[in-house]
């Protein structure tokens, strides 16, 4: 505990907040009047003195919206004045005592974020009543009646209630509670009692326990990130708990506290933790979280701390940020959040490094160890896992050293020093023209980034020391910059470093059953550092306000040079930044079993190496979009691609014929089958070339099976349900007559029993029937797990093709869920394409992603008397591409002007969400 210096002595116009003495005389006068019955008339005093104090707040941060440490002064000022009055009330008024003996004596201490005066609107208000010894009744009874009062007034209240000996015996067991007294500050009361618990505190609880002290708090503040994501650059963050957010710097002036006992956190540059310039700038970026958690109370109307989509438009707005070319105020704002966390995160970084080099320079005994032997690289000096440099001027000297300490870091596995780092960080400025310019450092820089070792973690520290975007301008462009939507997770420089550091793994074999082609081909590749390159830059153009790819491409071909990139390599670093999401979208949005697919794929990749690269980078590239995007089935949907483009390109027109690929698919399923081979004859000679190739074998062997017994039982409709736990989501096949409207009113039936469809896979055999094959989650994102829930899914589907239940009013009729997609506007769009196969119409519908849609996309198909051949579900967070491979009546593709309007019309209404927009808005 220290005396901590009481901010909200600072706080302006007071008495505009809440003028104590006029309100305590206005309580006192209502006790006397109405004697034991002044209560009710109390508390509503009390409440027009809170809710007039919050309406000043709230005004004032209108008026002043980047003030956090006035607003979060402001709030506990008003706070502190009301527990105040209400003291005085309870100890003069309600129970009146003329000579308390010493036991009747009561300290209040706010702790928590209410002791360190960082209060929000709706923070909660922790207060520790402190007696001197075991407690009196008169003491039981004071508490409870103050606490009563501070409920009623509708304050979610966290307390404790001890006697100094109890504190002090419970901070040496739990350091939660050793971490509240630290930061306890004295609200009224007696102030003796306070002055023993801080000394005492002192005396007996910290001194010696400090290294205890700093393991905990490192160690809680890891698995608090942990919780949280583990990276500061989530794109919805928690502003309190997230990584280099408030809690990040709390637990620096923790530390700071419990191991200097400095009076403030000013004082933590005497102590040589922070330089004057690091201490501004935790100030700065204390002062925004502060505000921006204020503004967040403020619009939600409850306790807020998760920065979540619909709350950063409305927060964006609140602090005047405004749109810009090619980046709207919501985009400005987050990168601006993200700066200010991203410079917590370093100087958190380097802050910590001092202590943990500080305690581990001693033993357990506090003795000095013997320093680990210093040795000169290049002219930099590395002792036991650190690298440092020799003199304060050093990168002054000659600037390319900024690039090549880091370069050396990575190839020897070194960490930079902290003070290295400071350094780095104050001298990244004088990174001009003529170090980018420089051949040296370019080639430095080309060495870490295609770093043999693990270039990652380096060139996240290169990225905060701020070097990172000083030597390649573009990238710093980029530097915190998010993408206002619910499929990426991470900012663009996070997810860039991300992919550099899934490519290394790759390289090294450390993904290898993720991405076992993935790992044979990136040794095949012309130019490994050419691949590294590309992953550099294909999101590099991001925020410009055109098509990034393009963009990117004309920066690949003036940073590729200057790095010292062949034109050989820049060709290709530009064709793959140009090209990045084209493996992507045509295996996702495309039907892969359809020659004109893979004739207009291999088309655009034209070599070998091409297609090598490509695969390689849309693998990394998908994957660091954030947890669980990348999965077995984009896995094999990619794979299948490759496979196809690769034997293009291997035997050109002379390719393998159709029927050796059929051929091995059928060996595959009668391997799976076993004793029941001979379905492969019997039952797959009703199956088109195309389900053979679309399906796997172990698909089409479940397939066989369920269509002989369905045909032997003389079933109309049979559904099977499989879990496919790699792709965490339920198989589900259902065969019955084909007939027009099949696929709306198995998808309707689908959604009706709860479940989302994310793929489907559509066959007709010979003999008419149909055989769809379904990928289903619920609305969790899992598969349907519970047997009744099966048991349901599979009953409604029935009941849906054999029309015992009326879709179209059963749909309407299902209550919506509210969506984290609402925070976006996604205007339904509808393309046709005409040349992406010989044999059908494809259509591409993108819309905002919700329950039902697929249904009503399909449901229109239906009555605009279109069959649907395939459909292809693809979800890009708020964002649904459906894509749709059909023909008329007749067979044949849709092609005229007035038919396509009309179609495009049905569709358009329904993918809007209005109606869904309407319930989110009630």
């Amino acid at each position: 505990m220290t005396d901590w210096a009481v901010p909200t002595r600072n706080v302006p116009r007071q008495r505009d907040i809440v003028d104590r003495r006029e309100l305590a005389g206005r309580v006192f006068a209502l006790a006397e009047e109405h004697g034991d019955a002044a209560r009710p008339h109390v508390l509503e005093t009390l409440r027009e003195a809170l809710d007039n104090g919050r309406a000043e707040l709230e005004r004032r941060l209108e008026e002043k919206p980047s003030a956090g440490h006035e607003c979060a002064h402001g709030y506990t000022f008003l706070t502190d004045q009301l527990v105040r009055v209400i003291h005085d009330y309870v100890t003069n008024c309600v129970l009146p005592a003329s000579n308390r003996t010493t036991a009747e004596r009561l300290a209040i201490l706010a702790v928590g974020g209410y002791g360190r005066a960082e209060m929000a609107p709706y923070s909660d208000v922790d207060i520790a009543f402190i007696t001197p010894m075991k407690r009196s009744p008169w003491c039981e009874q004071a508490v409870e009646a103050m606490l009563y009062l501070l409920w009623d007034l509708g304050l979610k209240v966290g307390h404790s209630s001890r006697t100094i000996a109890d504190t002090m015996r419970m901070a040496k067991e739990d350091l939660t509670i050793r971490t509240a007294l630290l930061e306890g500050r004295f609200v009224w009361g007696d102030q003796d009692v306070y002055d023993e618990v801080r000394a005492r505190f002192w005396k007996d609880i910290a001194r010696g326990t400090e290294r205890a002290f700093l393991v905990h708090k490192l160690d809680e503040r890891d698995a608090r990130h942990q919780r949280m994501g583990d990276s500061r650059y989530v794109v919805e963050p928690n502003v309190k708990d997230g990584k280099g957010g408030l809690r990040d710097l709390q637990t620096l002036y923790w530390i700071g506290k419990y191991l200097h006992r400095v009076q403030s956190a000013a004082q933590l540059v005497d102590v040589d933790l922070f330089t004057a310039s690091e201490y501004r700038s935790f100030r700065r970026a204390e002062r925004f979280l502060l505000a921006a958690r204020c503004h967040m109370h403020v619009v939600s109307g409850r306790c807020e701390d998760r920065l979540t989509f619909d709350l950063q438009r409305a927060v964006a707005e609140r602090m005047n940020f405004a749109d810009r070319p090619g980046k709207s105020a919501v985009e400005r704002f987050m990168q601006f959040y993200f700066m200010q966390v991203k410079r917590v995160g370093s100087l958190t970084a380097t802050f910590l490094s001092h202590l943990d080099e500080r305690f581990a320079a001693r033993d357990k005994a506090g003795k000095r160890k013997k320093k680990a032997p210093t040795r000169e690289i290049e002219g930099f000096l590395a002792d036991g896992r650190w690298i440092r440099t020799p003199a304060d001027d050093w990168f002054e000297r000659d600037p390319v050293r900024l690039v090549q300490m880091f370069a050396i870091a990575e190839r020897e596995g070194l960490e930079i020093h902290p003070e290295a780092m400071r350094q780095a960080d104050r001298d990244s400025r004088l990174i001009g023209k003529s170090v980018r310019r420089d051949e040296r450092a370019n080639a430095l820089f080309l060495d870490l980034l295609a770093g043999q070792r693990d270039p990652e973690p380096v060139l996240r520290w290169m990225n905060e020391a701020g070097v990172f975007g000083r030597f390649i301008p573009d990238f710093g462009r980029v530097n915190a910059q998010m993408q206002f939507d619910m499929y990426h997770h991470y900012t663009v420089d996070e997810h860039t470093i991300r992919a550099i550091g899934l490519l290394s793994q790759i390289e090294r074999g450390l993904l290898e059953d993720d991405h076992p082609r993935a790992t044979t081909l990136v040794h095949k590749v012309s130019s490994r550092r050419a691949l590294f390159v590309a992953v550099l830059l294909h999101d590099i153009a991001k925020g410009r306000g055109g098509d990034h790819s393009v963009l990117g491409a004309d920066l690949a071909g003036r940073v590729c040079p200057r790095l010292g990139l062949t034109d050989k390599e820049t060709d290709l670093v530009r064709w793959l930044v140009l090209h990045h999401l084209l493996m992507s979208s045509t295996a996702q949005k495309r039907d892969l079993t359809d020659p004109k697919t893979i004739e207009d794929f291999v088309a655009e990749v034209k070599t070998l190496d091409r297609l090598r690269n490509l695969a390689i980078l849309t693998a990394v590239d998908i994957r660091a979009v954030g947890p669980g995007t990348w999965n077995s089935w984009k896995g094999e949907l990619i794979g299948t691609l490759y496979d196809a483009a690769e034997e293009r390109l291997r035997l050109g027109h002379k390719r393998k014929d159709r029927s050796a690929l059929i051929a091995a698919k059928r060996d595959a399923a009668a391997r799976v089958l076993g004793d029941q081979a001979e379905l492969i004859e019997r039952v797959g000679e009703q199956m088109y070339d195309a389900y053979w190739i679309a399906e796997n074998p172990e698909v089409i062997a479940r397939n066989l099976v369920q269509f002989q017994a369905a045909r032997a039982q003389k079933h109309d409709i049979s559904i099977h349900h499989e879990i496919e736990e790699e792709r965490g989501a339920s198989h589900v096949t259902v065969i019955a007559p084909d007939n027009l409207g099949l696929f709306y009113r198995i998808a309707g039936g689908i959604h009706l029993a709860g479940g989302n469809i994310i793929d489907a896979r559509i066959h007709t055999a010979s003999s008419g029937w149909a055989i769809d094959n379904f990928l289903v989650q619920d609305n969790n994102g899992e598969a349907l797990r519970e047997d009744d829930r099966v048991e349901r899914l599979k009953q409604t589907i029935r009941d849906a093709l054999t029309a015992n239940i009326e879709l179209v009013p059963k749909l309407a009729a299902r209550p919506l869920s509210h969506s984290r997609a609402a925070a976006f506007d996604v205007a339904p769009r509808v393309d046709f394409d005409n040349d992406a196969s010989n044999r059908f119409t494809v259509i591409d519908v993108t819309a905002r992603d919700r329950p039902a849609l697929l249904n009503r996309l399909a449901h229109a198909l239906y009555k605009a008397n279109l069959i649907v051949h395939s459909a292809h579900v693809t979800a890009y967070g708020e964002s649904a591409a459906d894509t749709f491979y059909v023909t008329d009546l007749t067979g044949t593709k849709v092609t005229g002007p007035e038919r396509l309007a009309s179609i495009e019309e049905q569709l358009l209404e329904a993918g809007s969400d209005r109606r869904q927009r309407e319930h989110e808005a009630a």
